[in-house]
Parts: C-alpha cells; sequence; structure tokens
C-alpha cells in the first residue's frame, strides 16, 4: 500500500476499507459488553449494580487512553500527510511515553478511591464490597489499557485497521470465553465470581496489546518508536495534549453524566439505577459502531487536512454522516420493538423489566439525531480541533442534559430523566452544525503547521 492511497483512493471505498474492519471490531466490542453483563448479573442484582456504579471510573479509564490516543492518532495523520515523517516518530515516541506515566498515576488513584465513590450513590454495603472487588482486578489492568490504545491509535494513523481489527476482536472473545471460566468455575479454574468477570476483561486486553507489539516488532510499519525522541519536547507535548485533553474529556464526560444521572434518580428507586447501568450496556450495540465509522474518519480527514484537500474533508465528513444515521435507525426500531427482550437479559424482576422498557423507548428517540454530534466531534478531532469538538460534547453531556434531567425529574419523576436525553441530543445537533460549519470554514492547512 502507497504513502498517499488516503488523498488518491475514491472517498466511498476509501472510507468503507477503513471503517468497516473497526465497526466489525466495534460489534464485537459491544457483544463482550453485553455478554460481560451478562454473566454478572447471573451472580446477583447486586453484582449487577456494583457494576453499573463502578462503570463511570472504568469508562473514564479508557476515556483517558483513548482520548489521549486520538491526540496521537491525529499528530501523526497530519505529519503524514504534509510529508514529515520525522516529526511523526517524534509523536509516536513521546505519545507512548507519556500514556505509560497516565497509566501508573490512573491505577493507583482508581483503585484508592472507589470506596469512597461508591458510597456516594448507595447505603448498601454487599453493593460496595462487590464494586472493590471488581475494581481493584479491573483497575491493575489500566497501564496494558492506556499503552495498547497509543498502539491501536498508531496502527490507524497510517490506515492499517486490520491489525486494529484483528487485536480487539482476538481480545474481546477471549474476554467472552474466559467469563463463564473464571466467573462460575469450570475444569481447573476456582469460582471467582466478580473478580472472575474484572480478570477476564484484564486478560483480554493483555492479549490485544500482545499482539500490538508481536505486529509492531515483526513487521515494520511508516511511523517508529524512536529512543531519540524520548525526551520531551515541549512543542510536541502541547501539541498532543491540545488535542488528547479536548479529546479525553469528550469520552469523560459520560462519566459525569452517569453518575449526575445516579445521583437523581438514587432519590427514586435503585431499580432506576440499575436501568440507566443496563441502557449504557446496550447502547454500546449502536455507539460503538458509529465510532468504528468515526474511527475510520479521523485519519483520513486528519491525512486529507494536512495535505490540503478540502473538498475530499468535506465529502469524508458527509458519507460519514450518511453512514452513523444509518446505524442509529437501526437502534431506535430495535429499542421500540424489543426492549422488554433486552432488558430481560440482565434481570428476570418484573418491575425492572417495565422500567427498563419505558426508558428504552424515550431514550431511544434521539438515537437518530445523535449521529450529527457523535459525526461532528469526530470530524473535528480528526482536524486537530480539540476545543470545538469539547464544546459539542460539553452540550451533549452537561451543559443541557444534566439540569433538563434534574428539572424533569422534579415534575414527572425517573421518567423526566429519560426525557432529557433526546431533549440534549436534538439541541447538541443544531449546535453541532453550527460549531462544525464555523470551524472548518476556517483556512485549511494551517492551524497546525
Amino acid at each position: 500500500m502507497n504513502d498517499t492511497f488516503m488523498k488518491e483512493k475514491p472517498v466511498l471505498p476509501l472510507i468503507l476499507s477503513m471503517a468497516l474492519p473497526m465497526v466489525l471490531s466495534m460489534l464485537v466490542n459491544s457483544l463482550y459488553n453485553i455478554v460481560d453483563s451478562f454473566f454478572v448479573a447471573q451472580i446477583s442484582e447486586d453484582a449487577m449494580t456494583a457494576l453499573s456504579l463502578v462503570y463511570p471510573i472504568q469508562n473514564f479509564i479508557n476515556a483517558a487512553g483513548i482520548g489521549f490516543g486520538v491526540g496521537i492518532n491525529a499528530v501523526i495523520a497530519f505529519y503524514l500527510g504534509a510529508g514529515d515523517h520525522r516529526k511523526a516518530d517524534q509523536a509516536a515516541t513521546q505519545g507512548l511515553v507519556l500514556a505509560v506515566i497516565h497509566g501508573a498515576v490512573m491505577t493507583v488513584c482508581c483503585i484508592a478511591i472507589m470506596p469512597v465513590f461508591l458510597r456516594m450513590f448507595t447505603s448498601s454495603e454487599t453493593v460496595v464490597e462487590l464494586g472493590v472487588r471488581y475494581s481493584v482486578v479491573a483497575f491493575s489492568f489500566t497501564l496494558v489499557v492506556t499503552v495498547s490504545m497509543t498502539f491501536e491509535k498508531l496502527f490507524q494513523a497510517i490506515g492499517n485497521m486490520k491489525i486494529t481489527m484483528i487485536s480487539l476482536m482476538c481480545g474481546c472473545i477471549t474476554n467472552i470465553v474466559l467469563d463463564p471460566v473464571l466467573i462460575f468455575g469450570f475444569g481447573p479454574f476456582p469460582e471467582m465470581g466478580i473478580e472472575g468477570a474484572a480478570l477476564a476483561t484484564g486478560i483480554g486486553q493483555t492479549l490485544t496489546l500482545a499482539i500490538y507489539l508481536a505486529v509492531y516488532l515483526v513487521r515494520p510499519i511508516g511511523v517508529h518508536i524512536r529512543r531519540q525522541y524520548i525526551l520531551p519536547s515541549k512543542k510536541m507535548v502541547i501539541k498532543l495534549y491540545s488535542i488528547g485533553i479536548p479529546a479525553t474529556l469528550n469520552l469523560a464526560l459520560p462519566s459525569l453524566l452517569i453518575s449526575a444521572l445516579n445521583a437523581i434518580l438514587a432519590a427514586y428507586s435503585e431499580v432506576f439505577i440499575l436501568v440507566l447501568g443496563i441502557y449504557y450496556k446496550l447502547q454500546t450495540f449502536i455507539y460503538l459502531p458509529a465510532n468504528g465509522i468515526v474511527q475510520g474518519m479521523r485519519p483520513l480527514i486528519g491525512y486529507n487536512y494536512g495535505a490540503g484537500e478540502s473538498k475530499r474533508v468535506s465529502q469524508i465528513y458527509k458519507i460519514v454522516l450518511c453512514m452513523s444515521g444509518i446505524i442509529m435507525v437501526f437502534g431506535t426500531v430495535i429499542c421500540l420493538l424489543i426492549p422488554g427482550r433486552l432488558m430481560g437479559l440482565f434481570t428476570h424482576t418484573a418491575a425492572t423489566i417495565q422500567a427498563g422498557e419505558t426508558a428504552l423507548r424515550i431514550i431511544g428517540a434521539g438515537f437518530i439525531v445523535s449521529a450529527v454530534s457523535v459525526t461532528s466531534s469526530g470530524a473535528l478531532e480528526g482536524l486537530g480541533k480539540g476545543t470545538p469538538s469539547l464544546l459539542i460534547s460539553l452540550c451533549r453531556y452537561v451543559v443541557v442534559i444534566i439540569p433538563t434531567a434534574f428539572l424533569l425529574s422534579r415534575l414527572f419523576g425517573a421518567i423526566g430523566v429519560w426525557n432529557a436525553f433526546w431533549i440534549a441530543e436534538a439541541i447538541t445537533a443544531v449546535i453541532s452544525i453550527f460549531v462544525y460549519n464555523k470551524t472548518i470554514a476556517r483556512p485549511v492547512g494551517t492551524s497546525q503547521r
């Protein structure tokens, strides 16, 4: 594959070749999320509630790894588009060093805060104990997560989506196979309960990283980790963080949202906290494939932006918007047709299933319009425009939805919280169009040089 295929190949086949491997791996990732939660739910409803409460911190760790990786991806893709391979290598090397530091710090901090964090949302000591047991094991693999994300974005930046797909799928399938084995204890394996679910996840993540490292060492690629660039360059570090921090906040904001909504729903019943947790597991089946398309788009937009190909940048954005919209239509239909069956995967309590049916039908109303903000935010990250992308996410996850959920909950109870989702998506879609068009109107290829 030549170095310039990202600006020469026809746009639609190019997007499909980049996005489809990521969509497939994200679908498997979604399946892992569902299966993982399904087996934890078989332990007890308390275990599922604990998993729901741990999720915001787990999501923050993933957000930090992926978000900083997006910064690495965007900077590498831009310099490759501009023909500066030395700078691309420097970005990859210093990005990896910083990712290692992030992983070490988050491991210590996240394990330390869990008991206090969990007690903010539940008075059940059983739930707290289960949450702590799960998080201690799961968060011990944080360094693996951050380094793995760095290599994932490195391979994506050069357009090698197949390696990313294979690595992620191998990790997820390993996790799916090990979940029941380690949770319930089969053959020579002991029954580990909720810790088994965490260990299965960690082993899957480790395998994913091992595949990345093996491929990098055996098959030379267009970007290299070089010892001469290990010492940080102030200019490069600022460039990486200027995209990485907003991207991390973009991905971490759902954690803040979930914690805020848990606090609002706790005033009514822990059943609604469980419903919210189940919803966030289910919605990965919709948003992770859409995210796979966005991941395929980012290096293409970054490369063409760096190469000054403004027309292709616009074409890529419009096609990806349509593809994301199609996925969201599918999600809306599923939530309207079989919400009870979806909830029944995780609980057998009639009241919880009924509450979940209502929630899924209402929240699903906002899926289609959310394609606008998801695509616009991802495109802006690919362009290296971290701050405008963050503005969109702030509207979607904080500025609009939290006040709306609080006010509507006072009027209509938990149903008011579910309605806040589609209201926030509609308002954010309008803001996204304005922010994207205003940002893209600036001269192409000038802001990062």
